[in-house]
């Protein structure tokens, strides 16, 4: 193939960014990249291992003078965010990336670039094949269905790692490498509701405006919910003697904060159930942060035949009233970080049962066990079932890390700047790794990309050839 990006060292990365950018690699639809990776392998007599979910593992003898040294493992994922202009026509199962240049910047026509993790696996065979003359024993894992939910890295059989030194490739700028990151567990809370004919008037409240935004790293930023808001709203109607709930749903992604949420209501006097709900309205109103500057709250009259029961429609609000959003806990060695959330995201009405997805965060293991058994209780009590799922861990901060040492010293030497290690409240897959081989030293960092996971993407080339440089320089240490 002809290559765009010329001129720039070391040449091996950027020419294998092209490659791998010519090959779909939606998450759940990996292998064609892994076949790419093993085909790789093979041609340079490397050891790889490939699993059934397409995680590929390729290993790399030291150099001569070389062997005694500590291996090093290298880690990414294969997979991306397939994320388009409306009005661009891609195909992420067959299409290649349409690659381009705008000043320093690498992006893809109509489409998300796939830095992320794109760059770890440029990385990673840009090593293999000898970009860094002198090193130690690699170890590159190569792992699949990242961007679905940490879904296969946890199925990798990790025995057939010997490195205890990680340097993970998922972060997003080079000044800030990542030292912690949170683990997550899904639950979603099922209520069976009965029905009965609507006996009073219909009306929708709908809640709309807020910002958003992702439910890790948005959670200590002040952004309201709109679950949260509509239950503030609705629970007052209570004070009419008597109003049932009909439906409550949003269009909320599982792991955003809410920023829509609309419920139908049957009430006994539809001016008096308008001006208690313009009243908390108003005041909810001067509570918000500017970013939820345009939060609005209507209330139309609808049509409806069933509605539910009186007990139903208390325990729903009971769970839109009660169900915590927000921060549980902070850091304690890292103050400006969240150690624990939980955010309140899809909530979902079928004909005879209302479902509420939460996401709970946390960099401690204990903390998510904590959070399954809350939400154990609190389904009970509200006579409802609940599944967990999608569960992965953590990663704890280490006070003591050489690897983050070694970052910050190259980082310094080819910068003259000093990094700034940070820990994130989402998750990346070092902590499946940690929990798999608890005494692995840590460290998660990338060259500098912006706007990921939507069509603005774009990927620092000057950056990169920097963090190239890093890279070269911690093998040198390590």
């Amino acid at each position: 193939m002809e290559y765009m990006i010329k001129g720039r060292k070391p040449e091996s990365f950027f020419r294998y960014f092209e490659e791998i950018s010519a090959i779909p690699r939606a998450s759940f639809h990996e292998e064609k990249i892994a076949d790419y990776i093993v085909d790789f392998a093979k041609a340079r007599g490397l050891e790889y291992y490939r699993d059934e979910w397409h995680n590929v593992l390729v290993k790399m003898p030291a150099t001569k003078g070389q062997e005694n040294r500590p291996p090093i493992l290298f880690q990414g994922h294969m997979d991306m965010v397939c994320e388009k202009e409306l009005e661009v026509e891609h195909d992420f199962l067959t299409d290649p990336l349409d690659l381009y240049i705008d000043g320093k910047f690498l992006r893809a026509r109509g489409t998300t670039l796939g830095a992320d993790d794109g760059i770890a696996v440029a990385t990673m065979l840009s090593l293999l094949d000898g970009t860094v003359k002198e090193h130690p024993a690699y170890e590159c894992l190569f792992t699949s269905a990242e961007e679905a939910g940490i879904v296969n890295a946890p199925k990798f059989d990790f025995s057939r790692i010997s490195a205890r030194t990680l340097v993970s490739m998922d972060a997003g700028n080079i000044k800030y490498p990542l030292i912690s990151c949170s683990g997550a567990l899904r639950s979603e809370i099922r209520l069976a509701y009965k029905t009965e004919s609507i006996t009073m008037q219909a009306i929708c409240v709908s809640v709309s405006g807020l910002i958003g935004g992702h439910s890790g790293a948005h959670i200590n930023s002040g952004r309201a919910n709109a679950n949260k808001l509509m239950g503030r709203l609705i629970a007052p109607l209570m004070s009419l003697g008597d109003f049932r709930i009909v439906s409550v749903d949003n269009e909320s992604k599982g792991t955003g904060i809410p920023r829509e949420c609309k419920a139908v209501l049957a009430v006994p006097n539809v001016d008096e159930a308008t001006a208690i709900i313009k009243q908390y309205a108003d005041a909810i109103s001067t509570e918000l942060i500017d970013l939820d500057k345009n939060f609005n709250v209507k209330v139309e009259p609808v049509k409806a035949t069933e509605m539910m029961t009186r007990e139903d429609t208390a325990r729903v609000c009971g769970i839109l009233a009660c169900m915590h959003s927000g921060v549980f806990s902070m850091c304690r060695d890292l103050p400006y970080l969240v150690e624990y959330s939980r955010s309140f995201g899809t909530i979902t009405t079928t004909e005879d049962t209302i479902s509420f997805l939460i996401s709970n965060r946390s960099a401690k293991n204990t903390k998510l066990d904590a959070a399954q058994n809350e939400l154990n209780a609190f389904a009970a009590m509200m006579g409802a079932k609940i599944e967990h799922y999608g569960r992965y861990p953590g990663w704890e901060y280490d006070k003591e890390s050489h690897v983050r040492d070694v970052y910050c010293q190259a980082h310094k030497e080819i910068t003259g700047d000093d990094a700034a290690p940070i820990g994130v409240h989402a998750g990346i897959e070092c902590g499946v790794i940690r929990k798999a081989i608890p005494e692995m030293d840590a460290i998660s960092i990338a060259p500098d990309f912006y706007d990921g996971h939507t069509p603005k993407e774009r990927l620092d080339l000057d950056s990169c050839e920097v963090f190239c440089r890093i890279i070269a320089r911690m093998i040198e240490i390590l």
